[in-house]
């Protein structure tokens, strides 16, 4: 057999090693809920291993020499693959384990972006309800000076003063406190994130759904941690609760940090991989010798056939 085909076969071995490798990282990524550094050292190291065990039976089939030794070693790297195929072929199917919920996760992860999307809204409903009672508020406290001038000082308006003047002033701070000069960009910049990230499940991106499924929950809960914060300015004399919006968000990690098991879909395509890796050692012609007419017998003469001649050359 010429040396191209040699290569193409090496070639098409080294590739299904590596996407068998690349898979292993999409579900370890999963089962680490994102740990990429990991994952990649994992699925590498993997890759490394089916590739050599496939590459060393290979080199080991065309020797001319020493054809024994080589047959015994042969065959204990065919055994070997064998059973790290067999041991990782569960590790393997968890990425398509977690595909197959695919719609599951997905309605779950964008019913919490459903809920959480009204939160900037139902603050501006808090923040304006608050100022027009305050506004309403302030304007009935000025119309009954006369009745009630103690009640008139308790919120700090100042004689030789144009009312009106000074009913705005405190409104002013009351809005600038409730939507400060930074409140758009933070609204906006929580509206972008939210679309990028249904973008990302709608879309299953399997590496950045795990970004999203590590920052969803802190993301939110920031969010309304900054809205409660703003809620807490009290204009004078002004009573009200703290702006609540509560945030129950499902929990959809243990579906990807759980092993999940086979399916035939995963079983079928780690078998054929494991054809492709070891591609190159199918098509590759052992030679011809006392020892060496095919594998069979030589495994015969190998361990029932001790005295032959270990050494011969074509």
């Amino acid at each position: 057999m010429n040396q191209s085909k040699f290569s193409l076969a090496d070639v098409l071995s080294v590739l299904a090693a590596m996407t068998f490798g690349f898979v292993c990282f999409l579900s370890i990524n999963f089962l680490t809920l994102g740990d990429t550094t990991s994952a990649a050292i994992i699925a590498f190291i993997i890759a490394f291993i089916l590739g050599g065990l496939a590459l060393g039976a290979k080199l080991l089939k065309r020797t001319r020499k020493n054809f024994k030794t080589s047959l015994f070693f042969e065959l204990f790297f065919l055994l070997c693959f064998s059973a790290v195929a067999f041991i990782l072929v569960l590790p393997f199917s968890h990425f398509f384990s977690v595909y197959d919920k695919k719609e599951e996760i997905q309605e779950k992860l964008l019913n919490n972006f459903t809920v959480s999307d009204n939160i900037y809204t139902k603050y501006e409903d808090y923040a304006n309800n608050r100022i027009e009672l305050y506004e309403s508020l302030l304007k009935a406290v000025v119309q009954g000076e006369l009745i009630n001038p103690d009640e008139f000082k308790k919120y700090d308006f100042e004689p030789g003063i144009d009312i009106n003047t000074q009913v705005e002033n405190k409104m002013f701070t009351l809005k600038a406190k409730l939507y400060p000069p930074n409140y758009m960009e933070l609204k906006n910049n929580f509206i972008s994130w939210l679309s990028e990230s249904k973008g990302k499940i709608e879309i299953w991106s399997p590496i950045a759904i795990i970004n999203v499924l590590n920052t969803v929950k802190s993301e939110i809960n920031s969010k309304n941690d900054q809205l409660q914060e703003l809620s807490k300015f009290r204009a004078k004399e002004e009573l009200c609760n703290d702006f609540s919006f509560p945030i129950f968000l499902e929990d959809v990690s243990k579906t990807f940090s759980t092993l999940g098991s086979s399916t035939p879909l995963s079983i079928l395509f780690a078998v054929v991989l494991y054809i492709l890796i070891l591609f190159s050692y199918f098509i590759t012609s052992r030679p011809i010798g006392p020892l060496s007419v095919n594998f069979f017998s030589g495994l015969w003469k190998l361990f029932f056939q001790s005295k032959q001649s270990d050494n011969y050359t074509l």
